[in-house]
C-alpha cells in the first residue's frame, strides 16, 4: 500500500479573509455617520429650512470645501494647534510626574487626592474669564486653559498606575541592591505607561475642549474664534463646517493613541 502524501498546510490553504470583515469596524463606523448625515438631510424634505437657525450636510460640506480652498481653514488651524500642543505637552509632564509621586509617597497621595478630585470634579471651564483677566488675551492664557482641563486624567491615571505595581518587584529590585531611581526608572514608569497612554484618549478631547473655550474668550484667531465669529454672522452653515473638522481631529487623535497603545502594549487590547 503506497504511502499517504501528507496534504499541505501551505498559507494559501489558509482561508480567505474578505476586506468586508477585516475592516468591519471601520465600515460599520463609517456607515452609521453616513446615516447619520443622510438622516439628517432627509428631515428638511418634510421640516421647513430656516438658515439662521440651523444648516443642512450639503450646504456644511460646500462650505467646507470653500474654506479649504481658501485656506483660511489651515490658518485657523495652525493657530490652534500652538497653544494645543504647549498645553498638553505641559500637562503630561506636570500631571505624570504628580501622579507618581502622590502614588509613590502614601501621605502626598492622602494629602493631595481630595485636592485633584475637587478641581477635577469643579467646572474648571466657568474660569476661563478669570484666567484671561489676569493673563490677558493671548497664547498664554489659551494655553494655561488647556493645560487645566487636560492634566487631571494624567494624573489620576499615574496616580493608579503607580498604585498597581507589584509589590513583588519593588522587592526584587531593593534586594538586589537597587537604589531609588532604579525603581523609578525599572519598575514605577514601565507600569505606569499603560496607564498614561489610556488617559492620554481622554486628555486629548479635553485639550480640544480647551482650545474651543481658550478662543472662545481669549483670542482673535484659531478655530475656536472663527466658530464663534461665523455663530455671531449666523453663517451656520460655516460654523458646522469648523465643528465637524475638530470632531474629526479629535476622533483622528483618539483613534491614533489607541492605536498606539494596542502597539506597544497588546497585553491590554482587549481592556
Amino acid at each position: 500500500m503506497a504511502p499517504q502524501t501528507p496534504q499541505s498546510t501551505a498559507p494559501d490553504d489558509a482561508p480567505h479573509v474578505s476586506f468586508a470583515a477585516r475592516h468591519r469596524n471601520l465600515l460599520l463606523g463609517l456607515l452609521s455617520i453616513g446615516l447619520f448625515f443622510a438622516a439628517w438631510q432627509a428631515v428638511f424634505l418634510f421640516v421647513p429650512f430656516n438658515k439662521l437657525f440651523i444648516s443642512k450636510p450639503d450646504l456644511i460640506f460646500a462650505s467646507l470645501v470653500d474654506l479649504i480652498r481658501s485656506g483660511q481653514l489651515f490658518r485657523d488651524l495652525m493657530v490652534s494647534a500652538v497653544p494645543f500642543f504647549y498645553g498638553l505637552v505641559a500637562a503630561t509632564i506636570v500631571g505624570v510626574m504628580l501622579g507618581v509621586v502622590m502614588g509613590w509617597r502614601t501621605r502626598v497621595g492622602w494629602a493631595l487626592d481630595p485636592l485633584m478630585t475637587v478641581f477635577y470634579a469643579s467646572p474648571l471651564v466657568a474660569l476661563s474669564p478669570l484666567i484671561v483677566i489676569f493673563f490677558g488675551v493671548g497664547m498664554t492664557a489659551k494655553t494655561l486653559i488647556i493645560f487645566f482641563l487636560s492634566v487631571f486624567p494624567f494624573v489620576f491615571n499615574a496616580y493608579a498606575g503607580v498604585r498597581a505595581v507589584d509589590p513583588l518587584l519593588v522587592n526584587v529590585v531593593r534586594s538586589l541592591g537597587g537604589k531609588e531611581m532604579d525603581l523609578y526608572l525599572k519598575v514605577i514608569v514601565p507600569s505606569v505607561l499603560p496607564y498614561v497612554v489610556a488617559g492620554a484618549r481622554i486628555a486629548v478631547g479635553r485639550a480640544l475642549i480647551g482650545v474651543l473655550v481658550g478662543e472662545f474668550f481669549a483670542a482673535s484667531e484659531g478655530i475656536g474664534y472663527a466658530i464663534a465669529r461665523f455663530g455671531d454672522l449666523f453663517a451656520l452653515d460655516k460654523m458646522f463646517a469648523c465643528i465637524l473638522v475638530i470632531m474629526v481631529i479629535a476622533v483622528a487623535l483618539t483613534e491614533g493613541i489607541r492605536f498606539a497603545e494596542r502597539t506597544a502594549f497588546p497585553w491590554r487590547a482587549g481592556q
